[in-house]
């Protein structure tokens, strides 16, 4: 029991800390409060004490789609559907344990890279009036650079904070390009294929930690998946996010099975 609680420990250490190298694993900087249940498709992953530690997105009734780094374990995590105000009961929620976590094959932790994961719910959500999927975009399409997109969560308003916001906070921000965010005074080639970057130029909008995993919603599609970065609002170092019609083949492969291996996006 104790070797079990230490193991557990040291997780959620590791999924709340800074890597080595100084990037901080994506919450909402410079937004604002979202109206209420104006977001369906937010969950928050809690644990099963019910504390809040990431976002995700509800892209079938039996699906959850958020980032591999948020992987504490099925047994230790609580997935709340139809929250806007977390650790306070409105009514609305609709809680599932996960039946399966499936995180990308080819996720590396110390890159960052094709950090994404699926949440397969051991009951399927009622889709209502708090509770709705959000479509996702086709196999490799991509937002053009300056698209206004918007992202949300429950995580810091800064890095400085001591705990979350427990109300849904969102905030839009533009797509950057690969090659500004990968450039010298940047994140110097360490933005992959698989990832996308979205911020002002000024800085002070952005996702933080306690955001991580979930969805950057452009025209209604979620095409990012808030990932990592480094600091939280800085002009220099935008989000970083998962791009998700990099992996929309893999979604729908581990959500369906065979059926889609031969489709066509």
């Amino acid at each position: 029991m104790i070797n079990l609680l230490m193991c557990l420990s040291v997780v959620l250490l590791d999924l709340m800390t800074v890597h080595s190298h100084g990037l901080m694993q994506g919450r909402i900087v410079g937004g604002y409060t979202a109206a209420p249940n104006s977001i369906k498709y937010m969950v928050s992953l809690q644990s099963t004490r019910g504390q809040h530690f990431c976002g995700g997105s509800l892209v079938h009734r039996y699906w959850v789609l958020t980032a591999a780094h948020c992987n504490i374990g099925a047994e230790h995590m609580m997935i709340v559907a139809g929250d806007y105000i977390i650790n306070s009961y409105e009514g609305n929620e609709q809680y599932a344990k996960p039946h399966r976590l499936v995180t990308h094959p080819l996720y590396n932790r110390s890159t960052n890279n094709a950090d994404i994961m699926l949440i397969k719910l051991r009951a399927p959500v009622v889709l209502n009036k708090y509770v709705s999927l959000v479509p996702l975009p086709r196999q490799g399409t991509a937002e053009n650079e300056g698209r206004l997109c918007r992202v949300a969560g429950w995580g810091f308003n800064s890095l400085a904070e001591g705990q979350a916001r427990f109300t849904l906070r969102t905030v839009t921000v533009p797509i950057i390009s690969t090659a500004r965010c990968n450039s010298s005074d940047s994140f110097n080639g360490n933005i992959t294929a698989n990832m996308i970057c979205a911020g002002y130029r000024t800085g002070g909008k952005d996702a933080c930690k306690g955001d991580s995993g979930g969805p950057l919603v452009c025209g209604g599609r979620a095409y990012g998946v808030v990932s990592w970065g480094n600091g939280c609002g800085d002009a220099k170092f935008p989000g970083v996010y998962v791009a998700v019609s990099k992996f929309r083949r893999w979604i729908d492969e581990t959500i369906y099975g065979s059926y889609f291996r031969c489709t066509k996006y």
